[in-house]
């Protein structure tokens, strides 16, 4: 069953966007590997389970999220091993797409077979030249020869690890980097927003999809940052020191909306913003301080019984009341993964 995603994002995104692109990933799995300086891989089997969808469709979805959220297209290849996945993501012209490779040994051996050596994962050009050399130009070819051939030209080592990623065998797990020192929720306006209350209240879904996202990844924040974006291509930037490291909504939606003040927009016409929350920190390091406002004590725990129910029936399902007016926390793609056969809707 393929279920290893590799992930090419654009040569020219920024490694802002790089950040974003792996906290998109996590959304769908916590075993993400980053591969700077712009590709990940992601182990989909429990996402396939979960949402029981193949595997090409997650990667479908991916695609869509990150077009949709973060305005840049990904190349997503879909195989069985990690080696496969990334060429089938090499394969792919354009800016994006999905190439996926049916865990069938006859299916591996027709996507493989007609490539030329260099595509081979981890093959350098010498390496390949070489191979040429002995008149075996096509993937195909290696494995129609025996592997002590292969090793005798480039090396027991090397030419045993060609041998078997010509025949689609790569053992290697996908291996969880560690999580970035920050993470980062946008959202853009269709049209140029003049409207203060819509504003805040698309700030506040902004917090609660960052506080959900700190709370998933067990970190909590130090600092929170907020980048407004207006019309003419300005942007204002400003930084908040959290009181302590925290991932509650009450503290971050605090600290945003002060951030906001301090930009004092009045009738600015704001095209989009940025909400980061820096400096961060495990939360098993967050000491766990009693408080004496009962009132704090209710939301908290409502706030953990709001987490397990998006956990359960999907993100964004329970959510504040003033945040549904505000167009920035529904996508296409969180309906379309609920809902997988949305996607033939999907424009």
């Amino acid at each position: 069953m393929s279920a290893i995603l590799h992930v090419r994002c654009a040569p020219t995104l920024t490694g802002e966007g790089y950040r974003e692109v792996l906290e998109l990933l996590r959304e769908f799995s916590p075993l993400v590997q980053a591969l700077p300086p712009r590709a990940a891989l992601v182990q989909a089997r429990g996402a396939q389970r979960y949402f029981g969808i193949e595997a090409a469709r997650i990667a479908e979805v991916v695609r869509l999220r990150a077009v949709a959220r973060l305005g840049t297209d990904v190349r997503i290849g879909v195989a069985a091993t990690w080696a496969l996945a990334a060429m089938a993501s090499a394969r792919i012209p354009g800016p994006g797409g999905v190439l996926a490779v049916p865990d069938d040994p006859d299916a591996v051996a027709g996507f493989l077979g007609p490539l030329p050596v260099e595509a081979l994962y981890g093959l350098g050009p010498r390496q390949a030249e070489a191979l040429r050399g002995y008149g075996l130009h096509t993937v195909g070819a290696l494995t129609r020869v025996p592997p002590g051939v292969v090793e005798r030209i480039l090396g027991k080592r090397t030419g045993r690890l060609v041998a078997e990623r010509a025949r689609g065998v790569d053992p290697r797990p996908v291996t969880p980097r560690d999580l970035p020192s920050s993470a980062a929720v946008r959202s853009g306006f269709t049209r140029e927003e003049l409207d203060g209350p819509h504003a805040r209240a698309t700030l506040l879904a902004l917090v609660v999809r960052l506080g959900a996202l700190l709370r998933g990844r067990r970190q909590a924040a130090r600092s929170l940052s907020l980048t407004l974006r207006f019309a003419g291509g300005t942007r204002w930037e400003k930084t908040r020191r959290l009181a302590e490291p925290s991932a509650h909504d009450e503290d971050l939606r605090t600290a945003a909306y002060r951030l906001m003040d301090a930009a004092g927009l009045q009738r600015a016409r704001l095209t989009g913003m940025v909400l980061r929350a820096e400096d961060l920190t495990g939360a098993e390091r967050v000491a766990r301080q009693i408080s004496l406002d009962p009132v704090r004590e209710s939301r908290l725990t409502v706030e953990a019984a709001v987490d397990r129910a998006n956990a359960r029936f999907g993100a964004g399902t329970v959510r504040p009341a003033a945040t549904f007016g505000a167009g920035a926390i529904r996508h296409p793609a969180a309906d379309a993964i609920r809902h997988p056969a949305g996607l033939g809707r999907a424009s």
